[in-house]
């Protein structure tokens, strides 16, 4: 079950929050994310937003979005003495969710940059929860080979789950 905790800390544009969940969710299945998983979607400000780049990134100014996938850290392998386990006897443990980590997005500076690239704010908030789904799971855009392949990655998963909506 993947679970998508979404929140809106903005009041510029408006945002459908089970929409874009449900599109975070649509695009973790189609990459193959299974099992108890949770990932963070927020919708934030330009000066917070500003503030994350710079911190993460070295950039000045806010950006349309920004993600953190948190590194899984391996399980401890066999009866950890210190655990407080009583034993062989112990229940068996409840399965744990991997936290994949956080997609942030600026609905802002989304809105300002949808007509430079002849989309509705809608369409290039679709992109951007795409584009943070596919970070996450490792993708990247640093050289142009890479860059294409996620640009028609997220085409494939906009088609399917964005633009398919009756």
């Amino acid at each position: 079950m993947i679970d998508v905790f979404a929140a809106d800390e903005q009041h510029d544009v408006v945002v459908d929050l089970p929409r874009w969940s449900a599109l975070t969710r649509a695009a973790l299945d189609d990459e193959g994310v299974a099992g108890l998983v949770e990932v963070s979607l927020i919708f934030t400000d330009e000066v917070t937003m500003a503030g994350l780049n710079q911190q993460f990134m070295g950039k000045s100014g806010p950006t349309d979005v920004l993600s953190f996938p948190i590194d899984d850290e391996p399980e401890p392998g066999g009866r950890s003495p210190d655990s407080g386990g009583t034993g062989p006897g112990d229940p068996p443990a409840l399965e744990i969710p991997q936290l994949l980590g956080d997609i942030v997005i600026c609905p802002a500076v989304a809105a300002r940059n949808a007509p430079d690239h002849e989309l509705s704010t809608d369409d290039e908030l679709a992109l951007l929860v795409v584009h943070g789904v596919l970070h996450l799971l490792g993708w990247d855009h640093e050289l142009d080979k890479e860059a294409e392949r996620m640009e028609q990655r997220e085409q494939e998963l906009l088609a399917r789950h964005y633009r398919a909506r009756p």
